[in-house]
């Protein structure tokens, strides 16, 4: 019988190809918000250079996170017949993730999105395979069941996913990190999914879209989504920080100090989502959870793409053990 796996991620995968840009401009409204990256049109635009970053993902970023942090960690995922596919099953083991629920496709390629790079934010340019999704026999359940971010054919899969966390409630946790599409189909088709889940995450303007309530303040979108059937939700800011609800108490927790301005910033919300919940997973509670999240995408975003900065335990609590005195969760 197969060992039972601490974390298992479920997920697209792809490679993601940065070029770097310097001729651009960047147009906000006069909040700083809705900015538009512009480039000159119709012209030839020079780059600077292209690094190409191989198996990422929501989820496969976040079973990376957790086999660095010591877990147990596996991947489902769904890949091409190609090259690419094979570099990005390289590159998992090489991180010590279970392959044993990759699902391979010879006909069809692997994803691979472009990131256009300015300043330290990213704009990415992302297509998703339609694959023919199918939930592997998982057996033994893992302990926690970490779903996040795959392609628009694919509602189906998602009643699969949550058939098989009613067989297993017992056994496994569900952590919900939805992408662009699970978020543009609505709660309501997915509230089998949303009543299930143990531990959720958003970020404030995916709550807004998610509840409806565009205007909403973050303890009534904190409520809001708890309604849905979440047990802890988390809604991160960006870096103003994070937010986190169990029903009972709420909290507010501001970002790790950055040793030295973002370098590149893809990645980031991931390393938050995934390293909480490897601190759950490790018998902390919501509070330390709090604290662990940030020190990682303090470290993600010093880098160029979502894993390099991922950290050991030893290097992250190395970092908690050095935080500054109001680096602490607040009730709100």
């Amino acid at each position: 019988m197969s060992k039972q796996i601490d974390f298992l991620a479920i997920g697209d995968i792809t490679t993601d190809a940065f070029i770097r840009i310097k001729d651009a401009t960047v147009n906000c409204d006069i909040n700083k918000d809705n900015c538009k990256l512009c480039v000159s049109f119709g012209d030839k635009i020079p780059y600077e250079f292209v690094k190409v970053v191989k198996a990422v993902g929501n989820s496969a970023n976040a079973a990376v996170c957790a086999s660095r942090l010591g877990l147990q960690s596996g991947l489902v995922t769904d890949i091409g017949g190609d090259l690419n596919g094979k570099e990005c099953l390289a590159n998992l083991e090489k991180e010590g993730i279970n392959i044993k629920y990759v699902s391979t496709h010879k006909e069809m390629e692997t994803n691979y999105h472009y990131v256009l790079w300015y300043e330290e934010e990213r704009t990415i340019f992302i297509k998703h395979q339609e694959y023919n999704y199918d939930l592997p026999k998982i057996k033994p359940a893992p302990k926690w069941l970490y779903f996040s971010s795959v392609a628009p054919n694919s509602l189906p899969y998602h009643s699969q996913i949550a058939d098989y966390v009613r067989k297993n409630k017992e056994t496994t946790k569900l952590v919900f990190q939805p992408g662009t599409f699970q978020i543009k189909l609505g709660a309501e088709k997915l509230k089998d999914l949303y009543s299930l889940t143990h531990l959720f995450f958003c970020n404030v303007e995916e709550a807004k879209k998610i509840t409806g309530k565009q205007t909403a303040e973050i303890k009534e979108l904190l409520k809001g989504i708890h309604d849905l059937g979440p047990k802890i939700v988390v809604i991160t800011d960006g870096p103003k920080g994070a937010y986190s609800f169990d029903g009972v108490e709420a909290w507010f927790m501001p970002m790790y100090p950055d040793p030295k301005p973002p370098h590149e910033r893809t990645g980031a919300g991931d390393a938050f989502s995934s390293t909480f919940t490897v601190a759950l997973a490790l018998g902390k509670s919501i509070a330390e959870a709090l604290t662990w999240g940030p020190i990682n995408s303090m470290s993600v975003v010093q880098y160029v793409g979502a894993q390099e900065g991922l950290l050991n335990r030893e290097k992250l609590e190395e970092y908690l053990a050095k935080a500054p005195a109001d680096y602490k969760p607040k009730n709100i």
